[in-house]
């Protein structure tokens, strides 16, 4: 198991500048589809957990899944969960499960999963000791010489993200999935339409970094994260 340290994160204008990007920070209650992008402000856990018992078969219990291709919900930001239901229900994230499960969903519904999921706590995962140390090192420095941030910059020195900015928590996710997710960023298909890369608040960045990654630069940030404390 990797050991996290703590690192000082370079700022989201220092980082945007590095991508070649415009700094387009999301106001606290941005909109998304018509429905705040805030899910506190409606959600309801208690009424999340009742809801929660049919994402369970492919999520696990509490959000902890043991399937390495399904993601972990335990933990991670409310933000960051509605606004991935939301993009699945409307189909600009394209998945055959997935669509139709957020298809069934009402915005109401949204909000309280996400409420009910950040509030659940993570079980540890063990990263594969090939590879985490090389992921632990592109996670904490990037690459300077070919404009790859520190991930440590967005999602922070021990996977938790940015909960305000809507950046994800990595936190002991499973790495299969966390290598699916860069793989479809590098490739563009992560998010469908003719808006895709805008079609997440953060959904540029990541879109851009992606393509600069070796498929085992992918398999090893991966792994280090799965191992994340």
């Amino acid at each position: 198991m990797p050991k996290t340290i703590a690192v000082g994160c370079i700022g989201l204008a220092a980082l945007a500048a590095t991508l070649g990007l415009a700094l387009a920070v999301p106001a606290a209650r941005a909109q998304t589809n018509g429905a705040s992008t805030m899910p506190f402000a409606d959600g309801s856990g208690k009424d999340g957990a009742a809801k929660s018992a049919v994402c369970s078969a492919c999520h696990g219990p509490n959000g902890n899944s043991t399937n390495p291709e399904w993601p972990r919900l335990a933990g991670q930001s409310a933000v960051y969960i509605a606004e991935q239901l939301r993009l699945f229900r409307t189909g600009v994230r394209d998945n055959p499960v997935m669509q139709p499960q957020a298809a069934a969903l009402s915005d109401k519904d949204i909000d309280d999963l996400a409420v009910y999921f950040e509030a659940q706590m993570p079980s540890g995962l063990e990263a594969d000791p090939t590879y985490w140390q090389a992921g632990a090192a592109l996670y904490r420095r990037g690459d300077r010489a070919r404009n790859v941030p520190a991930c440590v910059a967005c999602h922070g020195p021990v996977g938790r993200g940015n909960l305000a900015a809507g950046y994800p928590v990595l936190q002991a996710q499973q790495s299969v999935y966390v290598a699916k997710q860069l793989n479809d960023y590098a490739r563009g298909a992560r998010y469908t339409g003719p808006n895709a890369t805008q079609a997440s608040r953060n959904g540029v960045m990541m879109f851009t970094i992606a393509k600069r990654l070796t498929p085992e630069e992918i398999r090893d940030v991966a792994s280090y994260v799965q191992g994340m404390r």
